[in-house]
This record gives structure tokens, sequence and C-alpha cells, in this order.
């Protein structure tokens, strides 16, 4: 069985339900049954015997928007463990592109990041290029960039410290580095970080990274060895917003785009477009009620 869930505007949700109803009849996808999850707010359950998933959510996406949503193949469920991006998913910011205004290149930097978020640009060149630009500046400039620029997303310490409480293992992987991620990781409760390392000699960067590079391929592997650690019946849940977040999203039990590039969206199993990142509890079934103030 197909189970969607979704959070839309309350107001226009009666009549985007007989929509999208009409729409997945006629698309020979049989609705077994819409209800309203009434201990989750204004969360709308709807349920297929059968059926194409990605179908599924273009209806959704078709009649539900902006909304939150996540399609999948049974009862959903709190996840063992949590893996998660961390530029524009956990926080504001893309870390490369602040860091390189003090260096006055951010519109330079800033194009790259997005091209390769887009999938235009292969994510270790593009990278590579960046973190080159970059040669020169002072390390103590990362320290004044995460105080005076970095912020977390709204719900990000609540959605962290709710699916711990439930024992739930929490793990920022980014293409982004260690100077950053560490301390975001500190910030919202994240128990492990992997990311890339920035060279630095003399106190300056030195224009290059030490170590392989956490690319596409490294955030699937860190999920899947997460999940193999837990066993064959651990369900995950994976975030993120770019096109290196691809395969790791697909990996996941479930797998939900935040604020997502289009092909990371078309990728996932749902995306969060209207809410902040408590969205997602709600989508798991967990009550604010039961949500952990962090």
């Amino acid at each position: 069985m197909l189970i969607a869930r979704l959070i839309a505007d309350p107001a226009a949700l009666e009549t985007q339900l007989d929509a999208a109803i009409a729409a997945l009849e006629a698309a020979d996808m049989r609705v077994a049954m819409a209800r309203m999850v009434d201990y989750c707010g204004d969360l709308l359950e709807i349920g297929l015997p059968d059926g194409n998933p990605a179908a599924f959510r273009r209806i959704l996406d078709t009649h539900f928007s902006p909304s939150d949503v996540v399609v999948a193949k049974g009862e959903l469920r709190v996840p063992h463990v949590f893996v998660s991006d961390m530029d524009s998913t956990m926080i504001e910011q893309e870390c490369i592109d602040e860091l390189a205004d003090f260096a006055g290149l951010k519109a330079q930097v800033s194009e790259i990041t997005e091209r390769a978020m887009r999938g235009e640009l292969d994510f270790a060149t593009a990278l590579t290029e960046r973190v080159k630009l970059l040669e020169g500046l002072d390390e103590g400039t990362i320290r004044q960039c995460l105080d005076d620029r970095i912020t977390a997303v709204e719900g990000a310490r609540t959605l962290v410290a709710t699916l711990k409480s439930r024992g739930c293992r929490t793990v920022m992987v980014t293409g982004g580095f260690h100077h950053f991620a560490d301390p975001v990781a500190e910030m919202l409760g994240f128990e492990h970080v992997v990311a890339n390392r920035l060279a630095v000699a003399d106190g300056k960067l030195s224009g290059s990274l030490i170590g392989p590079i956490t690319d596409s391929l490294v955030k699937k592997n860190v999920l899947c060895d997460e999940m193999a650690a837990l066993g064959d019946t651990a369900v995950s849940l994976a975030t993120g917003d770019g096109a290196n977040d691809i395969p790791m999203l697909q990996a996941a039990s479930y797998g939900l785009a935040y604020r997502a590039k289009p092909k990371a969206r078309d990728a996932a199993d749902g995306w969060i477009d209207r809410g902040n990142l408590t969205s997602i509890l709600s989508l798991l079934g967990i009550p604010e009620s039961e949500w952990v103030a962090a």
C-alpha cells in the first residue's frame, strides 16, 4: 500500500483533495482512504492499494502547492537513523559562499555553487575550484563567519532533539568543511559528522583539501553503512537540497528534499516546501505535544 501524508493550506484542503482524488482515479490509482490525522494538526493522509509512487507524488504536487509531503510504501515509522546535509538544509547558508564573501569573491563562488547544486557541474571539480579561490584567507575568518553569518534553519534543533529522544541516531554528512560542520553539529545536536577538511598552513587556507572528497557517493555510503549496522529492519530518514544529495535521498527509507533544487526534489520521496523542519515530525506522525524543544 502507498501512504501519502501531506500538510497544505487548510482553507483550500477540501477542494484540493477532491481534485487530487479525481486525478488519481483518472490515472487508474484507486484511493482506498483519505483522512485527517487528528493528533497531528492539519495532517492529511491518503492511501492507495497500489500504484506508482512517482506518479502519486506528481499528482499531489499538482493539486497541493505549496505543501509538505512524503509518500511511503506502507505505514510510516519513526526512523532509527537520520542522515542530513548541512548547507541550505540544516543551516540557512552555503558556508563556502559566505566565507568567499570575506575574500570579495562571493558572486564568483556562489555561481559555481548554484550550478553544482543544480547538477550542472561535477561536484568534486566545483568544490576544488571554489576552495582554490580561497587560498591565502586567514583561518580566523572561519570563526568570524560562523559567528556573524551562520544561522540554523527554523525547526532544526527541535527535529534533531525529538528524533534523538525516540532513539534515532543523528548524522550530518556534508560536502562542506569540518571547520564549519563540527560547531554546527554541536549547536544542533548531531552525534556524528562527515565532511571535507580544508588544508591550512601558517594560519591561512592553502587553497586545497586534505583527504578524499565527501561527495554524493560518500553521502550515500554513510547512510548505507549506518543502516547496515542497525540491521535489515532499520528505517532511515535523509534530508538534503542539492543534486549531490540525490543518491542519499534515494537510498533512505524516507528521502525528503528541503526547499530543494528541482533535480533533488524530483528524486526524493517527498519535500518540505511550506513549513519548517518540524513539518518532518508531523509527517512521521509525532504530535507537537511530544516534540522536544532544544
